[in-house]
Formats: C-alpha cells, structure tokens, sequence
C-alpha cells in the first residue's frame, strides 16, 4: 500500500493535464498485451499490423524491448509540464533528459535486467541511446496513435470537463474518491495499492491528475526539477473510443432526420462543432443548427473546456441510438 502526503498548498495547486507522449507509451504496451486491453482490441488488430512492416520494425526495437518489462524507467514518462501539451514539446523534454538521470532511472527499473542490446547501449551510450528511443517513440505516434489523436483527446478532455465539475460540486475529496476504486482519500492522503509503497510527500509542489485512454490502472510519475508529480488514472467512457453504431436506420433518420440522426451518432464519443463537420460533410452552420435542436430535445450534451465545446450524447440520446440499432431493418 503506498500513499501521497497532501499539504495545504498541495491540495491548492491540484491540475489536470493530458499528456500525448503518456498516451503513446501506454498505447505501445496495450498493443503489446492484447488481452489485458481488450477495450481497444478494434485499434489494436490495426495497429500491430505496423510490427509487419520491415521499416518500422527496426525503428520501434527500444519500444519492443522496453515494453517487455512491468515499467517504462522514470525519463519515458515524466509527468506533464503543462495542460495541453503537444507531443513534440513533450518528445523534445524526453530527448533532452540529462545522461544522469538516464542512468538512475535506468538503475531503478531493476537495471534493465537481463541485458538486451538497446539496454546496454543505453548504459554505454545514453544520449545515442536516447535518440534511438524518441525516434521510436516519434515513430509509433505518427502512424499508430495521431491518426486516432482527436477522437481519444476528445475522450480525455470529457473526462476532465466532467471532474471539474465534480470538484465544484463536491469538493476534492470526491474527485479523489471516484477517479478510480484502487484509490482511497484518508485524512490529508491519497492511498493506493498501485501507490509506490516508499510513499511521497509533495512538499508543496501540488499534483497533477492526467486521465488515460490506455492506463488499466493508476500510476504515479515524478521527476527531478520543479515539475509537479502526477496521478495517471484510466479515464471515463473510454469503452466509447473505439464503438462503431451502425444507426441510421430509417426510423430514427425519420424521427430526428438524417443529418440529426448522424451528429447523434458522432457524439458517441465527445466531439467539437469543427469534428463533427469535418466527419459528415456539413457547413460549421449547419452543424450548429442542427445541435441546438439536438441539445434543446436533451438529446445532447455540452461543455467547454478553454476554447472548446464537447458534444456527447445524454442518457436519452444514447439510449435513442441503442433502440434504433435494436430496431434497424436487416438486410435481406
């Protein structure tokens, strides 16, 4: 059991963030477990088709190899400096990661033990070592990871939107109470089974809260220098990433209308008005329009995080959508 030791200052500067370079290291290591991520098993029979690729395979070896082991060392996944952060400034911080603290995180995952080649030159070699790795990484992003980018940020930041409100609800204490049932909030701790067992006292530094689309469980990241830790957590809804509903059945297209009847579809998973748009081929207007209506019905819902508004089917709408799957006509 381990736990994180909570300050007045520390409960102050809680945050949320998502972190692109955290949801593509994790997503290698899905592809890598197919039967423990099974929720992403339709992204998964796609991706690892990539593997087969003789110009890739060379190129993602030190993923392979690092996967292979119960954790990445501390320096692949530091925690997120900043809330919406872009892979490459992330990937960039990872491919400026000082030699010394190569060699201890390396230390602190067991050594890399047994020694394969990419951990022996990362011991010989960190800093070529280094940039074998975030080529790795830069390579399994592009091709297995940023095609799907806005459909899982949209999930990630849903679920931010969704604890935000909680926390003006509720207070923190709830927050920490329904981010996941490995956690548990007692006094001024946060205490878990998937805690480092040594515990850790923030001291001040407040924590960042990072939901995951490919975390099975919660992790804690930290490093040196002034970044905050944080509180990787799976996130909410994520069984919604991958679904496909085949709805536009006449029934419903009648009801709602076709074009209606599509956006409801596309806000199965949280959407923007310029996604969804861009998925169905109609004007920003349009889009909007047809919305309000949709909105004003309590067919779906809304919220704004910065500059953006999520769409996401309600109850209502959901269950309007699993009925007109249940009720389409089949084909003869």
């Amino acid at each position: 059991m381990g736990e994180v030791r909570f300050g007045v200052h520390d409960v102050a500067g809680i945050r949320f963030a998502i972190s692109p370079l955290w949801e593509t290291a994790a997503s290698f290591r899905a592809a890598s477990d197919p039967g423990r991520y099974a929720v992403h098993l339709p992204w998964i029979k796609r991706a690892v088709t990539l593997w087969e690729d003789r110009g890739l395979a060379g190129r993602l070896a030190p993923l392979h190899e690092l996967a292979s082991r119960p954790a990445w060392p501390g320096f692949v996944t530091p925690p997120p400096r900043c809330p919406l952060a872009e892979f490459e400034d992330e990937l960039a911080a990872l491919a400026a990661t000082p030699t010394a603290q190569v060699r201890s995180d390396a230390a602190a995952a067991g050594g890399l033990t047994p020694a394969t080649p990419y951990a022996r030159r990362l011991a010989r070699e960190p800093g070529p070592a280094l940039r074998e790795l975030a080529d790795a990484l830069h390579t399994w992003w592009e091709a297995a990871v940023r095609p799907y980018w806005p459909r899982i940020r949209s999930v990630l930041e849903a679920d931010i939107a969704y604890r935000t409100r909680q926390l003006a609800e509720d207070g923190i204490q709830e927050v920490f109470t329904r981010l996941h049932p490995s956690l548990r909030w007692a006094g001024d701790r946060l205490v878990s089974t998937d805690l480092p067992a040594a515990g850790l006292d923030l001291g001040g530094t407040g924590l960042t809260l990072a939901p995951s689309a490919f975390a099975a469980r919660c992790h804690l990241l930290s490093g040196p220098g002034p970044t905050p830790p944080a509180a990787v957590y799976p996130t909410r809804a994520v069984a919604t990433l991958w679904e496909h509903r085949d709805t536009t059945g006449d029934g419903l297209a009648r009801l709602l209308g076709r074009s209606r009847a599509r956006l409801l579809l596309l806000t199965s998973s949280p959407a923007t008005t310029t996604q969804l748009a861009a998925r169905c081929g109609l004007s920003l207007g349009a889009v909007s329009q047809h919305l309000a209506v949709l909105r004003d019905a309590g067919l779906v819902t809304s919220h704004r995080y910065r500059r953006e508004v999520h769409y996401t089917a309600s109850d209502l709408g959901t269950a309007l959508l699993d009925r007109g799957v249940a009720r389409a006509p089949r084909s003869t």
